[in-house]
């Protein structure tokens, strides 16, 4: 702390030096406690006519002032947005005049006086009296040349906020969303339920997860990788639809897609399968597009996204054969099926079976091409280790990805509940981890437990709301949707 203090810039050093004086003259604005606002600056613009030579009281931070002799104007900004006021020396009390002129920007002040029209047409407030309620100790960095460099606003999103207002919006877009989910949701009769964050077993699922200890129990414990066992424990024990808002944890790569912790929406309904679950996501992404733009037509990166039903619906063996020219479905055996993927340049592995050299095929020449609201439907049984098997083709499951813009957004399927089967796949899950030398995976036994007593036929899905934000804010970046983004420390 004292080496920070010591390399203060001569703008820092000004105002606490400010600040001192404030302190001596018995005007601490840090022993202030409350203000008394009766509009926001929205409020006074929208509702100009009615409140024309009324007055009001508002605060906000000062984030610019000019200064013209015995009068001055200024700009506050609050919650949602900027409003100019108007100070002249012969309006406030003596002395007063000579105290603004020695604010500086950043300061949060509150200001009361009434609301007027300046010449040029800008709504204003002339104030009458000006109340420092808080003194920013460092300068705001200039809109246009201090907080452009990405990793510095993701870093000091407070501040990006404050100099780039309009940020805001996303975030608020973010909240709309949330807020829309849950009343779709609720409407149909749906139980928001909270479940663990964290457990005393690592599953043998593919994402690796975070882990802590536990002191008093004295074991490690993993965070959540995700919501579904939990969930599905639920349905086993009587609610019939149940969801859950999630912050989810894995220990992973960063990108533009990816942060280690983030947001999902996972939901299970009792005695429907896919195809209804298929159903209630194209009405839910339209109430949702509806609720928070007004539209089912959302441009993100210049392509103009159809949100609105029917969406398309593929099998991976057509996709593949569209995209890929390759016909699958004629493979007679894993041989053959790595066969075919090495004479088009393709990696495999010497244990990959045909549904993973098809999960190979999708993901290099299917998924980009994805560009409109696509459910890729039927995943082989080795990707799919909770999805029920088709009864048609037990090599595939009923499990559907949604992919927009050539990125999947959301995982579903008509569940497993077959306690012996998912115990087999569970077991052959850890094995792989543990080949890959991973010593902690463990089958999750009282999940196979519980599939014991009777899980219901369900259909399940989980979805980022992460990326749907992204999609209905434009945002290239999962970091430009995210408040507090990881970031990695200075230091390293």
């Amino acid at each position: 702390m004292m080496e920070a203090l010591q390399n203060l810039s001569e703008e820092q050093q000004v105002r606490r030096d400010k600040l001192k004086q404030l302190r001596a003259d018995g005007a601490d604005p840090f022993l202030i406690t409350k203000y008394e606002k009766t509009h926001s600056s929205e409020q006074i613009k929208s509702g100009f006519e009615a409140l024309e030579n009324t007055d009001v009281s508002i605060a906000g931070r000062m984030t610019s002032r000019r200064i013209m002799g015995k009068a001055s104007f200024a700009h506050i900004l609050d919650e949602f947005g900027a409003i100019q006021i108007y100070v002249k020396t012969d309006d406030l009390q003596e002395g007063e005049y000579a105290k603004f002129k020695e604010l500086h920007t950043g300061d949060i002040i509150g200001v009361r006086g009434f609301v007027f029209k300046t010449r040029m047409g800008e709504v204003s407030i002339h104030a009458k009296e000006i109340t420092l309620l808080c003194k920013s100790l460092n300068p705001l960095p200039e809109k246009f040349h201090g907080l452009q460099d990405r990793d510095l606003r993701y870093r000091q999103r407070y501040v990006d906020m404050i100099v780039n207002p309009e940020v805001r919006q996303a975030f608020k877009v973010r909240a709309n969303t949330l807020r829309a989910i849950r009343e779709f949701l609720d409407e149909r009769g749906f139980l928001e339920v909270d479940t663990p964050i964290l457990s005393p077993i690592e599953t043998g699922a593919s994402s690796k997860s975070f882990v802590t200890h536990h002191n008093t129990l004295d074991i490690p414990m993993y965070l959540r990788i995700e919501t579904e066992l939990h969930l599905k424990r639920l349905v086993v024990g009587g609610f019939e639809k149940v969801y859950e808002v999630g912050r989810i944890f894995r220990n992973e790569g960063m990108d533009t897609r990816h942060n280690p912790e983030f947001t999902t929406v996972e939901l299970y309904q009792a005695y429907a399968d896919y195809n209804d679950i298929m159903k209630l996501v194209e009405e839910l992404y339209e109430y949702v597009a509806l609720k928070t733009l007004g539209t089912t037509d959302v441009v993100y990166q210049g392509e103009t996204i159809h949100l609105k039903a029917p969406w398309r619906r593929v099998t991976m063996i057509d996709a593949v054969r569209e995209y890929a020219g390759v016909d699958t479905a004629k493979w007679e055996s894993d041989g053959e099926a790595r066969e075919q993927l090495k004479s088009m340049k393709l990696h495999t592995e010497p244990n990959w079976t045909r549904g993973d050299c098809l999960s190979a095929l999708v993901e290099e020449f299917v998924e980009a091409k994805l560009i409109q609201p696509t459910f890729l439907l039927d995943y082989p049984i080795e990707i799919s280790p909770l999805a029920k098997r088709k009864r048609n083709d037990p090599r595939l499951t009923e499990r559907f990805e949604f992919f927009i813009m050539g990125g999947e957004y959301g995982n579903a399927f008509s569940e497993l509940n077959d306690p012996i089967d998912q115990r087999e796949r569970f077991t052959a899950q850890v094995a792989i981890r543990k080949s890959e030398g991973n010593t902690t995976a463990q089958v999750d036994e009282d999940y196979v437990g519980a599939l014991e007593y009777g899980l219901p036929p369900t259909g399940g899905l989980g979805f980022g709301v992460d990326r749907l934000v992204m999609l209905l804010t434009d945002s290239p970046s999962i970091r430009d949707v995210l408040l507090f983004p990881t970031m990695k420390p200075k230091a390293l």
